[in-house]
């Protein structure tokens, strides 16, 4: 019996089984640091918790509309106006069971078989896989550090085809942590309306930058881009979200339709109880997200201050999200009790059985000189884990 040859060709997420295997190695009692998934350490905010628990007491706990119910469209509305300048009516939102499946609804959404999206690299491990799953083709554009791995025109210009129909842009970005400002924005806009493309704008840590930077969504620099841009957001990140699962999107009445349509054969509604926690997280007091916000940028400017300082490592500092990107080129060809380390996934793999400290191969992104640690985790933790990654880097010969 042969099983799909399309599922058989999707890979396993990378950032969720090292994730695991620390979890595993800490349930067996071993003291691992790890710094894999981006997943805040802070529970989620208490009023957010208590208006889920309302939810339940009062009965709303039934299915709902597939694209979600009205008030969290409105307060998604409310928040696309307030914070990017971006005017959509609740029929042009769709609530999703995480960003991750409003990505999926995307793809099938726009793509046919052969159909081509243009992916910045580095790239979120999911992006390539969403769009093979949509009988699309992931086309990698290349950038390189002097510009922190952003892509301009002439980058983007090299790679489309007769055959692109979208693009993604991640700002801030996962792994990097860059950001693009109004100005590469307007370009990047320019480059899609000249060859007709659609934009997939992954937004979902926009409200995590530092150093007093902004984000802009690239819908909001003119009138054309905004109607061929789709919003991907989410609560997960800036809200300490992760497990309630609940994305959004905005876009263009026509492609919401076809979004729904899909979403109402494949999970229906998002759970209910997380759709009124949801207009709460919105609509409710943001003090907790701007607490997250200080501690997050004090972690990171601990960590990265403390790698900077590391024999034979440098790293790409970030603008946003909560990742440092870790250079480790001059570790590659060194060797650990007598074992060689060729590329991220040995460095990850032996750091991890050596140190017990868990990070991220940047083979998983598209880097493979590259690792990625997360700074959603204690001071303390963070302290801990990068004594042991100096260590490390310390004994290679």
């Amino acid at each position: 019996m042969e099983l799909s040859r399309k599922a058989q060709r999707i890979e396993a997420s990378v950032t969720l089984a090292i994730t695991a295997k620390a979890k595993e190695m800490k349930e067996n009692g071993i003291d691992v640091i790890s710094f894999g998934a981006g997943e805040p350490d802070f529970n989620t905010p208490a009023n957010i918790i208590n208006a889920a628990i309302k939810a339940m007491e009062e009965g709303n706990t039934k299915y709902t509309n597939v694209n979600g119910i009205l008030p969290l469209r409105e307060a998604i509305c409310k928040k696309f106006k307030e914070d990017n300048g971006l005017i959509y009516k609740p029929s042009q939102i769709v609530v999703s069971t995480g960003a991750k499946q409003s990505l999926a609804n995307v793809f099938l959404a726009i793509l046919n078989p052969g159909d081509e999206v243009i992916v910045p690299n580095p790239y979120w491990v999911s992006y390539p896989e969403l769009i093979g799953l949509a009988d699309g083709k992931a086309v990698f554009v290349e950038s390189d550090e002097t510009s922190s791995y952003k892509f301009t025109k002439e980058n983007l210009e090299k790679v489309v085809t007769e055959k692109t129909k979208a693009i993604i842009l991640n700002t801030p970005n996962n792994p990097t942590g860059t950001i693009y400002n109004k100005e590469e924005l307007i370009e990047i806009a320019e480059f899609a309306k000249k060859h007709d493309l659609i934009i997939v704008s992954d937004e979902m840590y926009e409200k995590l930058i530092y150093d007093g930077e902004k984000h802009v969504s690239i819908a909001s620099v003119s009138d054309d881009a905004y109607e061929r841009t789709i919003v991907i957001n989410g609560l997960s990140k800036s809200y300490a979200m992760t497990g309630w699962r609940l994305g959004y999107c905005g876009a263009a009445e026509k492609i919401v339709k076809l979004m729904t349509n899909i979403q109402s054969h494949m999970t229906s509604n998002v759970c209910s109880i997380t759709q009124y926690a949801a207009v709460e997280a919105l609509n409710g007091p943001q003090d907790k997200v701007k607490e997250m916000i200080v501690e997050f940028e004090r972690r990171r400017n601990y960590m990265a201050k403390t790698l900077e300082e590391m024999n034979n490592l440098s790293i790409i500092k970030p603008q946003g999200a909560f990742y440092i990107m870790i250079n480790i080129d001059k570790c590659l060809g060194k060797e650990i009790n007598g074992e060689r380390i060729n590329n991220s996934m040995d460095f990850s793999a032996k750091l991890l059985e050596h140190e017990k400290v868990a990070v991220i191969p940047g083979k998983a992104f598209g880097l493979d000189n590259y690792v990625r640690v997360s700074y959603a985790t204690s001071m303390e933790s963070i302290e801990k884990g990068l004594e042991r990654i100096n260590k490390f880097v310390n004994k290679l010969k």
